[in-house]
């Protein structure tokens, strides 16, 4: 961003990488394949680099007000600086405090998730997903952020982006309004789990598991709700490659680790929003 600057250009958006997709290795991957996608259709963007400081969601979370003010002050100041307008971010948790917090601190800015922003190049004809890998006839289930969905009501949009796939998409018996969080909500990213009888990344994989499967119904049955849904085709097992979408880094890690924990990585992965489309864009590196 600092170098547009100085050259007194300005960028169509401003990309807000996060503190995961800065620093986690599993997410940076997702970072990689959104800035390929708006390389390749030609998006004029820029990203603040080491100016990018946390949002301060954790530490409001934390119950630390003062910490998140002096965080937010700083990244408002920074993009109040470079005269920012529109800020564009593959985390719900960031997307959700720059758009609903920032604004109370004197942060006005247009703020688009990535999953929204993929569905308005889907829709303007700029990303086709052809050329690359087909995932035609492949099973995929959407998990719902809490952050994305409940607290911002964006369900329709990664699910428009999931349709350009033309996989088999199968909803989980708790989605859209009635998801399950993937466990890392209420600061349990941070801290070590609650006494119970199971975590609640545990709970939410096997349910992902079992409606990729297409034993949705036989789980309903074990908790004692009812279903007239059949079970579906063929196991995720015999589908091979199946998926479990996500759109956020935090479910990202809880989902993966629940696939893990049921020893089903090699027939079933996580993948984010943007990295399904650079796939099946052919922008893999």
């Amino acid at each position: 961003m600092a170098d547009l600057a100085a050259r007194g250009e300005s960028p169509e958006i401003l990309f807000w990488v996060g503190c995961a997709g800065a620093f986690d290795d599993r997410y940076k991957r997702v970072t990689r394949a959104f800035v390929r996608i708006l390389d390749h259709v030609g998006v004029n963007y820029a990203v603040l680099g080491k100016e990018e400081s946390c949002t301060g969601d954790p530490a409001k979370r934390a119950g630390n007000e003062f910490l998140f003010q002096m965080q937010a002050m700083t990244n408002i100041a920074t993009l109040d600086g470079y005269g920012i307008k529109k800020v564009v971010t593959a985390c719900p948790h960031c997307f959700n405090t720059i758009k609903n917090e920032y604004p109370a601190l004197g942060g006005e800015y247009e703020v688009i998730h990535h999953s929204t922003f993929l569905q308005q190049l889907i829709n303007e004809g700029k990303v086709k997903a052809e050329g690359g890998e087909s995932f035609k006839g492949r099973r995929i289930t959407f998990h719902d952020s809490c952050y994305l969905g409940r607290a911002n009501d964006i369900y329709e949009a990664p699910r428009a982006v999931l349709e350009v796939l033309d996989a088999d998409l199968v909803e989980m018996k708790r989605c859209k309004t009635n998801g399950l969080c993937c466990g890392a909500g209420g600061a349990q990213m941070w801290k070590d789990a609650e006494p119970g009888n199971k975590e609640v990344n545990i709970e939410r994989a096997e349910e992902a598991l079992a409606t990729l499967d297409g034993t949705d119904a036989v789980l309903n049955n074990l908790r004692g709700v009812e279903s007239n849904a059949p079970a579906g085709p063929a196991s995720a097992k015999a589908a091979g490659g199946s998926v479990i979408a996500v759109a956020c880094p935090f479910c990202m890690t809880m989902m993966a680790d629940g696939v893990k924990n049921k020893d089903r990585e090699q027939d079933v992965q996580v993948f984010d929003l943007a990295e399904l489309i650079a796939s099946a864009e052919g922008l893999n590196a």
